[in-house]
C-alpha cells in the first residue's frame, strides 16, 4: 500500500527506474507539494537510481535538504542541479562524496555556510575529486569553506556572484592549490581586498569582481599568465585613473597598467614597446579635448561612460503602443515593451553576442524562462499599434523561427512529439532548445500571443519568435526610413544600398518585449538588463571596428565605445554616442495606461559606467 502511495506521488521515478534512465528532471507546480509532504526533502526513493548521470530539481521553496542517502545511492551521478529552492542555512549531510561529480549548481538558495560535515564533502580524501564547474550564485554566504580547494581540486569554474562574501580563503589561492581554475566570478559580494596570491591561479582566464567595496587592484594581477577578461567595474578604487580604465578599457591595457606600477609608472616603457591601439586612441580624444578647450579629466569620466537616452512619448511623433486583451491575464498577465534605436548588428560576431547575451538573460535572471521571457525583433518588419492577446491554441497561426507556418496546437504537439523521441534515442529525460519550455504551457487552453497591426502573429512566448522579424538574416531590399521613424530629438545616419540589391539584413532598430506570469516588476528588471547589456555590446562593437574581427568571447567582456560623427552633444563627441531608448506605452481595451517603459523609476543602473539622459 505503501509503495503504491508512493509511486502515485512520484510516478518520475517510475518511469526513470522502469526504463533504466540516465537523466531525471524534477520541476513544475506540483513538487512543493510532494517535497513539503517529504518533510522538506527529497524522496528516498529517488537515492535507489544509480544508473541516473544527471539530477535537476530547481524551483521548489519547500526543499531545504536534498536527504540522506545521496551519495550512497548515486554514485554515478555527473550533474546535480539543486538551483531556486530553498537549501540552507547549510547542507545536512553534506553532499559528498561523490566521486564522478562533475557539474555542482546550487545557485539561487539560502545557503548561509558550509562548514564540515554540512558542506560540500570531505577534504581528505577528496570529496569531489571530478568536480570541474561549482555556481553557488544568488546565496546568502558570508563565507567560503576553507577546504574547498582540497575538497574539488579539479575545479575549472568557480561562480559565487550576489553572496555576502568580504574575503577568499587563503587556502584558495596557495600555490598548486586549484590549477585548473580558469573563470572566477564573484561580482555583487563585499569583498574588500584581493590577495596578490591570486597570481598562483595559473589558468586564471576570466575573472569578474565587480561591484564589490575594493580599493585595490594587487599588481600581481597581471602576472596571471592566461589570464584574459577581467571586470572591476563598480569598485571605489584608490586610483582614479585604474578606476576610469576597468570601466572602458580592454583587459590588455589594464594589466599593462599594472605591470607598470600604476600612475606614471610605465611612461619610460611605453616608447619602447610602442602604445596599443586602444592607448593611440585614447591620445587622439585626449587632444582633440584639449583643442575644444575642456579639462582632460571631464572628457575621461564622459568618454568612460555608457549612454542611454530616453525619448518620451511626448517627444515622440509616432510610438508604439501595445494594447492588452483582457483574456491574458489569465495566462501571462505582464507585458513591458520598448523600442531601442542605434544598434550594430551587423551578420557575424556582433549579431552573435547579442543573441548569445539573450540566451545568457533567459538561463539567469529569466530563471528558464519561468520568471520571464524575452524576445526581440527587428523594427522594419514590425507595424504598429500592437495587441497582447490569448487565443486558443487551434486559432494562433505563426511562422517559429526556422520553421515553416503552424498552428500553435500543431507546433506544441510536434515539439512534445520530437522531445519525445529524443528522450527514447538518448534515454534522458531533460531535452534542450524549444523543448525544453513546453511544461510552461501544461494545463492552458490558450496561449499568449503578440500581434502587429497586419494581423501576424510576431511573438508567442514563451516558446519562440516569428520568423518575420527575426533580428538579422537575409532580405531583398533596406526600404527608406519612414517618417514615423524619425525623432525630432534625434539625427539618425542609415546607408542604404540600390533598393533592388539583395543584402544580409542589419538590424539597426529593435523592438523588445518581456513577459511573465509572475510580477511587472520582473519585467521592468529583466528589460533594464537586457538594454545594459545591448549598451556594452553596441559600444564596442562601433569603437572596434578598425581592429577586424575578434571572438566572441574576447569582446564580449570587454566593451568599448560608441563612435556617431553626427551626434551633437559633447558627451557624443567624446565617442560615447547613446543608445536611444523609446518608451513604448502599453494600455488596456479602452486606452487606459497600464505601464509605460521606461518610466521615471526604470533604468536607474547602480552601475558607475552608466549615463540615462531624459
Amino acid at each position: 500500500m505503501a509503495a503504491a502511495a508512493v509511486s502515485e506521488a512520484w510516478p518520475e521515478l517510475e518511469l526513470a527506474e522502469r526504463e533504466r534512465r540516465r537523466e531525471l528532471l524534477l520541476t513544475g507546480p506540483g513538487l512543493e507539494q510532494r517535497v513539503r509532504a517529504a518533510g522538506g526533502r527529497l524522496p528516498p526513493r529517488l537515492f535507489t537510481l544509480p544508473l541516473l548521470h544527471y539530477l535537476e530539481v530547481s524551483g521548489c521553496g519547500s526543499l531545504r535538504e536534498p536527504g540522506p542517502g545521496l551519495a550512497q545511492g548515486l554514485p554515478q551521478l555527473h550533474s546535480l542541479v539543486l538551483r531556486r529552492n530553498a537549501l540552507g542555512p547549510g547542507l545536512s549531510p553534506e553532499l559528498g562524496p561523490l566521486p564522478a561529480l562533475r557539474v555542482l549548481d546550487l545557485s539561487g538558495n539560502a545557503l548561509e555556510a558550509l562548514p564540515p560535515g554540512q558542506g560540500l564533502g570531505p577534504a581528505e580524501p577528496p570529496g569531489l575529486p571530478q568536480l570541474q564547474s561549482l555556481n553557488l550564485s544568488g546565496n546568502r554566504l558570508r563565507e567560503l569553506p576553507a577546504d574547498l580547494a582540497r575538497c574539488a581540486p579539479r575545479l575549472q569554474t568557480l561562480n559565487l556572484t550576489g553572496n555576502r562574501l568580504d574575503a577568499f580563503p587563503a587556502a584558495l589561492f596557495r600555490p598548486g592549490a586549484l590549477p585548473l581554475l580558469s573563470e572566477l566570478a564573484a561580482a555583487d559580494n563585499c569583498l574588500r581586498e584581493l590577495s596578490p596570491e591570486i597570481a598562483h591561479l595559473a589558468s586564471l582566464k576570466t575573472l569578474d569582481l565587480s561591484n564589490n567595496q575594493l580599493s585595490e587592484i594587487p599588481a600581481e594581477l597581471a602576472n596571471c599568465p592566461k589570464l584574459k577578461d577581467i571586470n572591476f567595474r563598480g569598485n571605489r578604487l584608490r586610483d582614479k585613473r585604474l578606476e576610469k580604465m576597468v570601466s572602458g578599457c580592454q583587459t590588455r591595457s589594464i594589466l599593462e597598467y599594472l605591470r607598470a606600477g600604476g600612475r606614471g609608472g610605465g611612461r619610460g616603457r611605453g616608447k619602447a614597446e610602442g602604445p596599443d591601439r586602444e592607448e593611440a586612441r585614447r591620445k587622439r580624444r585626449e587632444r582633440r579635448k584639449r583643442e575644444c578647450g575642456e579639462a582632460e579629466e571631464a572628457w575621461v569620466d564622459e568618454a568612460s561612460r555608457l549612454l542611454l537616452r530616453v525619448l518620451h512619448v511626448a517627444e515622440n511623433p509616432a510610438p508604439l503602443t501595445v494594447t492588452v486583451s483582457p483574456g491574458v491575464g489569465d495566462v501571462r498577465p505582464f507585458i513591458v515593451g520598448a523600442v531601442v534605436r542605434g544598434m550594430d548588428l551587423q551578420p557575424g560576431n556582433a549579431l552573435k553576442r547579442f543573441l548569445s547575451s539573450q540566451t545568457k538573460l533567459h538561463e539567469d535572471l529569466c530563471e528558464k524562462r519561468t520568471a520571464a521571457t524575452i524576445a526581440t525583433h527587428d523594427l522594419r518588419a514590425i507595424r504598429g499599434p500592437l495587441l497582447y492577446a490569448a487565443r486558443p491554441p487551434q486559432d494562433l497561426r505563426i511562422v517559429p523561427l526556422g520553421r515553416r507556418e503552424a498552428k500553435a496546437k500543431d507546433l506544441v504537439r510536434q515539439l512534445q512529439l520530437e522531445a519525445e523521441e529524443h528522450r527514447k534515442q538518448k534515454r534522458r529525460q531533460n531535452v534542450s532548445g524549444l523543448h525544453r519550455y513546453l511544461h510552461l504551457l501544461d494545463g492552458k487552453e490558450h496561449y499568449p500571443c503578440l500581434v502587429d497591426a497586419n494581423g501576424d502573429v510576431i511573438s508567442f512566448p514563451p516558446i519562440t519568435n516569428s520568423e518575420k522579424t527575426k533580428v538579422g538574416g537575409v532580405c531583398q531590399r533596406l526600404a527608406p526610413l519612414r517618417p514615423r521613424h524619425v525623432s525630432r530629438s534625434c539625427v539618425w545616419l542609415r546607408v542604404l544600398t540600390p533598393a533592388c540589391a539583395p543584402i544580409k539584413k542589419t538590424t539597426c532598430d529593435l523592438f523588445l518585449e518581456v513577459t511573465s506570469a509572475a510580477s511587472l516588476q520582473i519585467c521592468k528588471d529583466i528589460m533594464d538588463a537586457l538594454i545594459l547589456k545591448m549598451a556594452e555590446i553596441n559600444k564596442y562593437t562601433l569603437e572596434n571596428k578598425d581592429e577586424g574581427s575578434l571572438s566572441d568571447h574576447e569582446v564580449d567582456a570587454i566593451p568599448g565605445q560608441v563612435s556617431d560623427p553626427r551626434a551633437t552633444t559633447g558627451a557624443e563627441q567624446a565617442g560615447s554616442a547613446p543608445l536611444v531608448v523609446e518608451q513604448v506605452r502599453v494600455v488596456d481595451e479602452e486606452g487606459h495606461l497600464k505601464v509605460v517603459y521606461p518610466s521615471k523609476t526604470d533604468l536607474d543602473l547602480a552601475a558607475a559606467h552608466v549615463t540615462v539622459l531624459r
